[in-house]
Parts: C-alpha cells; sequence; structure tokens
C-alpha cells in the first residue's frame, strides 16, 4: 500500500513539474521562436537559399560557322533552362567575357564542324572559367549533356554518324527531379531538432543552475529521476511540433516525396530527440553556465549536424581519420534514415542499424544525465 501511496505521489510531482515547465515554455518567447518559428525559417533559408543545383548559367556561343549541323548542335543550349546563352562572333569577344566573369563558360562551333561530322571527328570547344570548382564541374557536365542530347536526335533520324560515341540512357533513382532540395530539406529535420533538442535544453538548464532554482528542490520531496522527466517533457512535445511543421513544410512547400513509413519516421525521430536532450542535459548540468553551454552545445551538435552527418557533403569524400569521427555523432545515423525515409523508402537494412544506435546514445545518455543531476542534487 505504501509503494503505491509513493508512486501515486511521485506521478503528482512529475505532473507538477511538466506543468511549472510548460508554463515557462510559454512565458518564455526564445522557446516559442526555437521551438516553432525556427523550423518555418529553416526551411524556407535552406530550401529557397541554398542549392546545389545550376540554373541558368551564362554561357557565351562562337559559331564559326552557320551550317543546319551547328545551329542543332547550340540549339540544347538556347532551349536549355541551365543556360543562358549569349552569341558572340569572335573568339577573342568570348574569351573577352569569360575573363570580366560576365559569363561562365564559353561554347565554340570550328569553322569546318559541318565536313568533320561527316568524317565523325568533329570537336565542339567547351572552355569552363574554374575558380568556382564545383559551377565549372556541373556547367561542364550540363554542356555535354545538351551536345550528347542533339547527337542521339541525329542518330534517332537514323543519320550515319560516322564513329559517333554511343549515347547512354541515364535514370536516377530516387531522386528522379534531380533537385538538390529534395537531399538537403530531409536533413533540415536534423537542425530542428538538434536546436529544440541540445541547444534549447542545454540553456533552459543552465539558466536554471544560474538562478539558483535547482537548489530550491534540493529541500523537496523530489528525485533526479522525477525532475529531468518534468523538464524533458515539455521540450520533447516541442521537438516533435517542430518534426510536425518540418514535414508539413517539405511536403506543402517544395513538393518533397515521402516514401516511407510516417510511423517509422517519428518513431527514429523521437530517438534522435531523445538524444539530443540528453546531450542537452549532460552538458547544462556539467557546465551551470548557459554562455559555456551554448557554445559547447554549438560544437558538439549543431555544427557536426551540419558539416559532418552526410547532411550537406558525402561523407565517402571525406579523409579515412574524418570518416571514422563521424561515427561519433547521432546526427549521421538520423541523417541517413531520413534521407531514405523520404526518398527511398522503407530500407530496413538502413533504418534498422542507425534507429538500434540512436536508441543506445539515447539509454545512455538519458542515465549519464540521471546519475550527474543525482550528484548535484545529492
Amino acid at each position: 500500500m505504501s509503494g503505491m501511496s509513493s508512486m501515486s505521489a511521485s506521478i503528482r510531482r512529475i505532473v507538477a513539474l511538466i506543468r511549472k515547465e510548460t508554463l515557462q515554455v510559454f512565458r518564455d518567447p526564445s522557446s516559442i521562436a526555437v521551438g516553432i518559428v525556427m523550423p518555418i525559417l529553416l526551411l524556407v533559408l535552406f530550401g529557397y537559399g541554398l542549392s546545389f543545383d545550376v540554373k541558368n548559367v551564362p554561357v557565351a556561343l562562337v559559331m564559326e560557322e552557320s551550317s543546319a549541323d551547328a545551329m542543332g548542335a547550340v540549339s540544347g543550349f538556347k532551349l536549355s533552362d541551365y543556360f543562358d546563352a549569349t552569341p558572340v562572333k569572335t573568339m577573342a569577344e568570348a574569351e573577352r567575357l569569360l575573363l570580366a566573369r560576365q559569363v561562365n563558360a564559353i561554347v565554340r562551333i570550328p569553322p569546318d564542324f559541318a565536313r568533320r561530322v561527316e568524317l565523325g571527328d568533329a570537336e565542339i570547344q567547351v572552355v569552363v572559367h574554374g575558380t568556382d570548382a564545383n559551377t565549372a564541374r556541373i556547367s561542364l557536365g550540363y554542356a555535354q549533356g545538351a551536345i550528347g542530347t542533339w547527337l542521339a536526335r541525329e542518330v534517332a533520324r537514323g543519320r550515319p554518324l560516322l564513329n559517333a560515341p554511343i549515347v547512354a540512357e541515364n535514370r536516377l533513382w530516387f531522386n528522379e527531379t534531380n533537385e538538390s532540395t529534395h537531399f538537403l530539406v530531409p536533413g533540415l529535420i536534423v537542425l530542428v531538432m538538434t536546436l529544440i533538442g541540445a541547444l534549447l535544453t542545454s540553456l533552459v538548464m543552465a539558466r536554471e543552475w544560474e538562478r539558483g532554482t535547482f537548489e530550491a528542490l534540493f529541500v523537496t520531496p523530489v528525485h533526479s529521476g522525477e525532475l529531468l522527466l518534468g523538464k524533458i517533457v515539455p521540450y520533447f512535445a516541442l521537438g516533435m511540433i517542430g518534426l510536425a511543421l518540418s514535414i508539413l513544410g517539405s511536403k506543402l512547400l517544395f513538393g518533397v516525396p515521402l516514401r516511407g513509413s510516417i510511423p517509422i519516421l517519428v518513431v527514429v525521430s523521437m530517438l534522435y530527440l531523445l538524444v539530443a536532450l540528453g546531450i542537452g542535459l549532460v552538458i547544462s548540468s556539467v557546465t551551470k553556465s548557459q554562455f559555456v553551454a551554448s557554445q559547447i552545445t554549438l560544437v558538439v551538435t549543431f555544427l557536426p549536424a551540419i558539416m559532418l552527418s552526410g547532411f550537406m557533403f558525402d561523407l565517402r569524400s571525406m579523409p579515412l581519420a574524418i570518416q571514422i569521427v563521424t561515427y561519433i555523432f547521432p546526427a549521421r545515423y538520423f541523417v541517413s534514415v531520413l534521407q531514405t525515409l523520404f526518398l527511398a523508402g522503407d530500407i530496413w537494412s538502413v533504418i534498422l542499424p542507425n534507429a538500434l544506435v540512436l536508441a543506445l546514445m539515447a539509454f545512455l545518455l538519458m542515465g549519464l544525465s540521471t546519475v550527474l543531476t543525482r550528484k548535484r542534487i545529492g
């Protein structure tokens, strides 16, 4: 009977702590801003402002002959959304435009192009400004694609182009539109959950230590587990609201497909949110300072979520030592699951291992935060 009474008292204390913390969240405009406004702001900024797609590339077209073959070869540049073609008369003029950065590339059709086409050894010169290596590489690929399209069209018409290269038929799986937004937007959920779970929680908890409100709880019957649960529940709910806003925004604003199961997405997101909350609780318990907690949280969670998670950069292109380091950060596992669920579907060989790692991290971090808080209270 005493055990039931003790459990009932514990539940009442937890409910009171949750109510107190929820009221504190509503009183604090910064919490609402991070939990609700920030997800929408990140979606708009990253979704519309950040893109790895290159469109409307300014290109100078130097046509040293006006044959039908020459006109057909440059038609892909004139009609494509990826190029903003500017015809020029001489190569010298085109080079001047390239040096002045008024164009990013030059496409030159030589004077004997039509004759060379019939002989099977025609060449089209493509010069790309290389100061921006990524844009140069993408522009060169687009140029090759435009020329390949013309060649494929000529072959389809039955024209016997001697020694013509075989045109490959490309198919892009899981991101048919080839939009980098579809790759980036799912990763934004990681940033949202990290901000709400780790940064906001560490700041709030550190503020409690600075103000001495935790010390006021030391003389009460509240246990460390009850205190942490009362702190976690409101921010956990705020994180789930941020998740819902992110999913709705990705669908309504950017049309990102969600091919996987929503319940699986929610469960894995809950695991990552618990990990983020655990990191925030541990950092705040150790530092007890809002400024120090915010700096450590940014270095430990937010920056790795951007740089070392696969959200923006392919991890396989990094040095091996850095690849090994990325396994420490939970964002790596969450990004892998998110991109799989959104773009590929329920691929269990990807989902299960990453979800298990997140579950283990959540268990360890929550246990560590409980121990640290117990030491502080005791």
